[in-house]
């Protein structure tokens, strides 16, 4: 494994109170990198980007340049082998210098053009342990094929800011999550979650039992929907992290309406023949939005339910 460090011109000398983590994956951070970069100035913020082994020399140099052209105090860690999400954050977290760190995804963007000062704000002012900020999409998703993800985004991730405080740790992501960086210290991600899904909901549930836990109003906006076969994919793969996450939490599953969703189906014998005729609706435009999203949540139960038997 061989790790690579390029960072900008006032890395050193900088003293953050705050460092944002971005880890990626063959995901191009450099509109996210140059949107924060125009708001630290002042700030004292550093923002450490993640490379979990991309292997893509061309990105790594696109990469490199955008941070040399960066003012602000900028760190790229490259990484050749691709360790997974949890393990990406992890190693962030021990680089960063700041007190307080914020995770964004590489391809989200600051919903507000004070987006890094109202969490500078809250570091302050509010009494909190972890902060999540909320969720918004594009108004119109990229391309056709990525209006599920969407439409699934807006009813399940886009939630007001009363409505995720009702909820509490459930409907936090880690994709906008700033926090005391001596919580992940002591409960950090769990990295044998593996692939996609749940990690950083099984993370949200275990931490709020130790540390006080606020939602805000400090939305990022979540540029990079999926095609309708990635999200395909990753429900049919991420059954095994399911039952990771509710191993881990077994007072907190049985509440939620998707586990019990999957117990039932996982009772009606040859459940899973239903798949082809559910992925033909999740795949049909023409259908309408609600009927194709059922579909896809029955797909995705239909999956979980095999993975909890």
């Amino acid at each position: 494994m061989t790790i690579l460090h390029t960072h900008s011109s006032t890395f050193d000398e900088t003293r953050p109170s705050l460092s944002v983590l971005i880890p990626f994956f063959k995901d191009d951070a450099e509109a996210l990198l140059r949107a924060l970069d125009a708001e630290v100035t002042t700030h004292p913020v550093e923002i450490l980007i993640y490379d979990d082994g991309t292997d893509d020399v061309d990105l790594t140099k696109s990469m490199q340049i955008v941070v040399n052209d960066c003012l602000s105090a900028v760190k790229l860690i490259t990484n050749s082998e691709n360790k997974g999400r949890s393990a990406a954050r992890n190693a962030l977290c021990e680089n960063a210098r700041g007190d307080w760190v914020l995770f964004l995804d590489a391809d989200m963007l600051p919903g507000k053009i004070d987006f890094l000062q109202s969490y500078l704000k809250l570091m302050n002012e509010a009494k909190a342990d972890v902060i999540f900020g909320g969720f918004q999409v594009e108004a119109q998703a990229q391309d056709a094929d990525r209006d599920i993800h969407r439409a699934l985004s807006e009813i399940s991730d886009c939630l007001s800011l009363a409505e995720r405080q009702a909820a509490g740790p459930q409907y936090v992501a880690s994709s906008n999550l700033c926090m005391r960086r001596n919580v992940l210290t002591e409960q950090p991600f769990d990295a044998d979650f593996e692939g996609w899904g749940w990690e950083d909901s099984e993370w949200a549930a275990r931490v709020s039992k130790h540390f006080t836990l606020i939602h805000a109003d400090n939305p990022a906006i979540h540029l990079g929907l999926e095609t309708t076969d990635t999200m395909l994919r990753r429900f049919a793969t991420s059954g095994a992290n399911y039952r990771r996450f509710t191993d881990a939490h077994p007072d907190l599953a049985p509440k939620l309406a998707l586990y019990q969703i999957s117990k039932k189906l996982g009772r009606l014998p040859g459940q899973a023949l239903m798949r082809p005729i559910l992925k033909f609706c999740v795949k049909v435009k023409l259908l309408p939005m609600r009927l194709r999203l059922l579909a896809l949540k029955l797909w995705r139960a239909s999956h979980y339910a095999e993975a909890l038997s």
